[in-house]
């Protein structure tokens, strides 16, 4: 049996509401088919979220739930670099059996990392050397050259660093609004500011920490579109008027008259009753139920992953790794043309003159994705990218996958033929070899009342079709 629900509830890129979203509660839902099943073995797939301490309690409770179902179980958390593909994609996998002896012969192989990198599995390969860079960084980071500089641009206003690239670097700015930028990205993260890990700062924490700045300078900012001023805290002025209940729930969560924007992000509630408080607010301080009285400044752009002018991140060539591929697409881009230096301030000017201006980069295609992800390149997709990248982002890595199945099938479970399944000899495939299968024509290959005993309903009632309506790509 294999399985692997819903990710949202456990990322870091989701709401961490874990079992407290109802994606999260599919867990329940794959432990009660694995309680009716009863497989003699099963393996289980979720994000590294899953692993991190923040859901401890939550993995426990898995790990006991399928203790309880009488399976001996272990968790891994594997990185589909360390397995033949060039992309850092970290899951956990939970691996178990019935039978307490075969868990204890599993072994996984040993990592094989770097053996196929970014410019193997690329359309058109771009001739260059690639040497091994400075191997410091854990494995599942991304890659740098053998200078130490990184094999990528990052583009985001939000941290900072060698390879990185900001607003101001891309728009015409002085060297004193520099400073003023600089000045909110050092300091957005402190606690001083608010509950965030990044908060928007006033005109009298910009002049606490640089008495000089002023009002106008921040407006001049905003209009280059590079911050943005953000309505923080409101005073809640009539409160007798509001009738409706999620905007009483709203003005239930301020101290005193006061409500902060972020304390209510941060709220959990909030967040489980998928309460959009910038609506809310804006509601409120229309009807005057509230009004602004604290406006603070932030940068424009605040979500990472959007990066910067429809840019994210822009990988060389030389790149050991790509990212995680995702279900929603990413603004991730290959350039087209190498670069080198020998200084980072060369680095960077070689970039922005040879990749970044004169627009040397692209968008991976559907074959480098699929082969990104282990898969072949003519693996049969739909034919628009938003269809073909949500299916391959919601994928497993292929040979990682590949590779524990082996290990569960190395370890004799399946040697004994049980409960009247007839085995049948099929040509073994070549190393490597993947097939695409049609899931109902699988089950057509098995008796009758072995089908009908191991799935739900309304496949039973595909079963018994000559031809079935529906399509599935295991």
């Amino acid at each position: 049996m294999t399985a692997g629900v819903p990710c949202q509830s456990w990322s870091i890129a989701g709401k961490n509401l874990g079992f407290d979203d109802d994606r999260g509660q599919l867990w329940n839902d794959t432990l009660y088919l694995l309680n009716k099943v009863r497989p003699k073995a099963f393996i289980f797939e979720n994000v590294k979220g899953l692993s991190d301490p923040r859901n401890q309690k939550a993995l426990d409770y898995i790990l006991l739930r399928i203790k309880q179902a009488g399976y001996h179980a272990q968790k891994f958390v594997l990185n589909a670099y360390d397995y033949g593909v060039p992309q850092t994609r970290v899951r956990i996998y939970i691996i178990g059996f019935r039978d307490e002896k075969f868990i204890k012969r599993l072994q996984l192989p040993k990592p094989f990392p770097g053996e196929v990198r970014l410019n193997d599995v690329l359309d058109s390969k771009i001739d260059m050397v690639c040497e091994d860079g400075l191997d410091t960084r854990p494995r599942w980071s991304l890659s740098c050259n053998e200078k130490g500089f990184n094999d990528y641009f990052l583009f985001n206003d939000l941290r900072n660093g060698a390879t990185t690239i900001h607003s101001w670097d891309i728009i015409d700015t002085t060297e004193r609004e520099k400073q003023i930028c600089y000045l909110l990205l050092s300091n957005r993260r402190k606690r001083d500011y608010g509950e965030l890990d990044g908060n928007p700062l006033s005109l009298e924490h910009f002049q606490a920490l640089d008495n000089t700045i002023q009002r106008q300078e921040l407006e001049t900012l905003v209009w280059k579109h590079i911050l943005k001023p953000v309505d923080y805290i409101y005073e809640i002025e009539h409160k007798e008027e509001v009738d409706d209940a999620i905007e009483q729930f709203v003005i239930s969560l301020g101290k005193g008259c006061l409500l902060n924007v972020d304390n209510l992000k941060v709220n959990r509630e909030v967040k489980m009753r998928k309460i959009d408080v910038h609506e809310v607010l804006s509601e409120l301080a229309r009807r005057r139920v509230i009004r602004c009285v604290e406006t603070r400044y932030d940068f424009k752009n605040t979500k990472i992953s959007t990066g910067l002018a429809g840019i994210n991140r822009i990988f060389l060539p030389s790149s050991k790794i790509y990212p995680t591929l995702v279900a929603s697409d990413t603004n991730d881009f290959v350039a087209t043309v190498p670069i080198d230096a020998d200084t980072i301030e060369e680095y960077r000017r070689e970039f922005m003159e040879r990749v970044y201006r004169p627009r040397n980069y692209r968008r991976i295609t559907q074959s480098e994705a699929c082969r990104i992800q282990g898969f072949p390149e003519n693996y049969i997709l739909p034919p628009t990218r938003p269809r073909w990248m949500k299916l391959i982002g919601n994928s497993v890595a292929v040979p990682v996958i590949k590779i524990l199945a082996n290990a569960v099938v190395g370890t004799g479970v399946f040697d004994k033929v049980e409960d009247n399944v007839v085995a049948k000899k099929e040509k073994k495939p070549t190393s490597g070899s993947i097939r695409q299968l049609d899931f109902f024509a699988t089950l057509r290959e098995f008796p009758k009342n072995i089908v009908e005993n191991a799935v739900p309903e309304f496949l039973q009632h595909e079963h018994q079709k000559q031809e079935p309506d529906i399509d599935i790509i295991c």
